[in-house]
């Protein structure tokens, strides 16, 4: 049971790899898709008091999108320095002006190839592993031919 956990664990993990943030290519992304707004050091600072000091992308749901502002349901900021802070969709403006660059998350096939392949071989160890075994024998019994091999003191 515990073996049809980890799996079930790991090929949600692996899905979750499956997608990118890539430049929309246009100015305004599309209302109601996922996006990145990547800040300048203007939005940093007036952000900074809300959402901390070291955003570098915000990460959410593109709510409503005018030319003043973007209205961003955030699932998660990345921060200069790596690593990441989660949250639950808490809706946030962004002046326009505080934005370098915007992406779009999307589905990533070289990345759902690797990962599957990846994913493949560890089910494949697991269950090859299960099958045979640890391949470890009985070794309480000493081989029939040693018997004449014995030393005496």
């Amino acid at each position: 049971m515990r073996k049809v956990r980890f799996v079930g664990v790991a090929t949600a993990g692996l899905l979750v790899g499956c997608y990118t943030l890539q430049p929309t290519g246009r100015v305004v992304p599309d209302v109601g898709r996922q996006v990145g707004l990547s800040l300048n050091d203007a939005g940093r600072a007036a952000l900074g008091g809300t959402m901390g000091p070291e955003i570098d992308v915000i990460e959410g749901l593109l709510v409503e999108k005018d030319s003043a502002d973007y209205l961003l349901a955030v699932s998660s900021v990345r921060l200069l320095r790596g690593g990441e802070q989660r949250w639950n969709g808490e809706r946030i403006h962004i002046k326009s002006e505080y934005v370098t660059s915007a992406y779009e998350r999307r589905f990533s096939r070289e990345r759902t190839v690797i990962m599957g392949a990846i994913g493949l071989g560890v089910l494949a160890y697991i269950v090859t592993r299960s099958i045979i075994g640890s391949g470890i024998g009985d070794t309480m019994k000493p081989p029939a031919d040693t018997a004449h091999s014995l030393r005496r003191p």
